[in-house]
Order: C-alpha cells, then structure tokens, then sequence
C-alpha cells in the first residue's frame, strides 16, 4: 500500500508545469485558487464561444511593415486566427509552436486553402517585433510556406479589444502581462466563426475537417472546451501553465491505479470457501 501511495504522489506532482525556480506544488495550487477571485472570474477571462458571427471586417491593423492593413483585405479564405502578445512567456509560443507543427502537417495548401492570423492585443507590440516573429516561426517551417500564409498583425488597444470581442476571447492585465486562454478560432472566407480549437496542440485531421467546413461556412460547436490558461506569478515576470488537459488525464490515470490496486486487494484475499476448507 505504501509502493501505492507513493506512486500516486508521484503521479499528482506533475499536475503543474513550472518555469525554473519558480512556483512549488504548494504555491501552484494556492494561484489556482487565486483564479476563482474577483480578479479572475469567467467574466473577465476566458472564451465565449461566437459562433456565426462575423468578426468586424473594417478593423485596421498594422502588418509586418508598419502599414495599416484592414481585415477585410486579409480574409478571403479559410483562416486560423490567433490572438496573443508576442512578448508572452507562458502560453503563447507553446501555442505558436502547435499551430507551426500542425500547419506543417496538414494536408491543405497554405496561401491557398487556408492561412494563418495572430494578432496581439497589446498594444506595445510593434510592427519590428511582428516582423521577427514571422521570420522566426517561417523559418522553422517543413513545408513551403509562403509569408503571406501567416500574418503577424499589431494594433491600437480599442481594435484588437473589438475584435477580442467579436469572437469572445476575454483577457485581462495583470502588470506587463496578460491573463488569457489558448485557442484558436477558424474563420470563413467571409469572416465568420466556424470553429474553435483550444490548447496548445491541434490534430491535423481537425483542422483538415474545421477548414472544410468553414469553405462551406458551416458553424460547428466545440465538443471538448478544454482551456489552457496563461498565468503571471511574479513581477520578474516568470509564469506557470495550469493545464486543464493534464489534471482531467491525471484524474483519470489516478482513477485506473486506485481501481487496479482494490482489485489487486480484493484478489489477495482469500474466499469463504478458502477458508471453510482450511478450517
């Protein structure tokens, strides 16, 4: 029973993943508890679910160079849209990095069947920063990849809020940071919201199949709502990832120990007709 114990503990360790010398288990689960205070409730952060609505198309933009670009001149296909800020050190490169290896993946042609869209909502980001992390992830790719399949946009704080909006993606500043969920939302060529696809990972199998339905305009809801959330722990700026994902398969993987083990118990013990027969 105490190899049992044991492992469980060691199971339930991993359930919050920590940047180097920064929160333990203790202080994680007490910012877990934080994020059911006023200062992060529902209301303020997270994601409601807009599907079939139209994001505004007439929202202005900076792209890579500095010049304004609208979202209409942009969405004239199947589109991923991501919103972020690109001097994020918690959720947002590991969420970039799933969109660059699911893009890499995918079957459909990109500049063609679909492209890519992140947009920061903080409005310090600039226009030279956007420039780098285009190149950076470009570079990266497997796969020709032309530039103008994956924008980095910047912007005024009042557009990138409406169009936070407009798709229900709630965030929230917590000192030069933000507090934000991961997820990607998947647009119609007329800018209507289809899809959306949480975490930090995508199969490309779900996308293969949110890009055909957004060709067709088809609003389809999400059956697993898993968010992945984007937490300030200290003013050094230092974060920690609470993943839902990993609690509800830790939960699980906790669950099936603790069966096997009563079943192991319950095997070890002897039947009554065991016992009549040595009496």
């Amino acid at each position: 029973m105490k190899t049992l114990i044991i492992a469980l503990s060691l199971l339930a360790a991993p359930l919050v993943a920590q940047a180097p010398g920064s929160m333990d288990l203790a202080q994680a689960q007490a910012k877990m508890a934080d994020a059911a205070r006023p200062g992060y409730t529902n209301q303020d952060v997270g994601v409601t679910e807009k599907l079939g609505d139209t994001i505004p198309l007439d929202l202005t933009f900076r792209d890579e160079e500095g010049k304004p670009v609208k979202l209409r001149d942009l969405v004239n296909k199947p589109t991923l849209l991501s919103l972020n800020y690109f001097r994020c050190a918690g959720i947002c490169t590991p969420q970039l990095l799933g969109m660059q290896e699911v893009a890499n993946k995918v079957n459909a042609e990109p500049g063609k069947a679909f492209q890519i869209l992140t947009v920061s909502f903080d409005p310090r980001d600039t226009a030279e920063i956007a420039s780098g992390k285009r190149t950076n992830y470009l570079r990266e790719m497997t796969r020709p990849f032309p530039p103008s399949a994956w924008r980095f946009l910047t912007g005024e704080a009042k557009d990138s809020k409406a169009l936070a909006d407009a798709v229900g993606f709630r965030f929230k500043q917590e000192g030069d940071d933000f507090v934000h969920a991961g997820v990607l939302m998947v647009l119609s060529p007329e800018g209507k919201v289809t899809r959306y696809m949480y975490g930090t990972t995508y199969l490309a199998a779900d996308l293969e199949m949110a890009l055909q339905e957004a060709v067709r305009g088809e609003a389809r809801p999400t059956i697993a709502k898993w968010l992945k959330m984007c937490f300030t722990t200290e003013a050094a700026g230092r974060t920690t990832v609470l993943s839902v994902t990993k609690i509800s398969a830790a939960v699980l993987i906790l669950a099936a120990l603790a069966l096997g083990a009563w079943l192991l118990l319950r095997g070890k013990r002897p039947s009554p007709d065991t016992q009549g027969e040595r009496a």
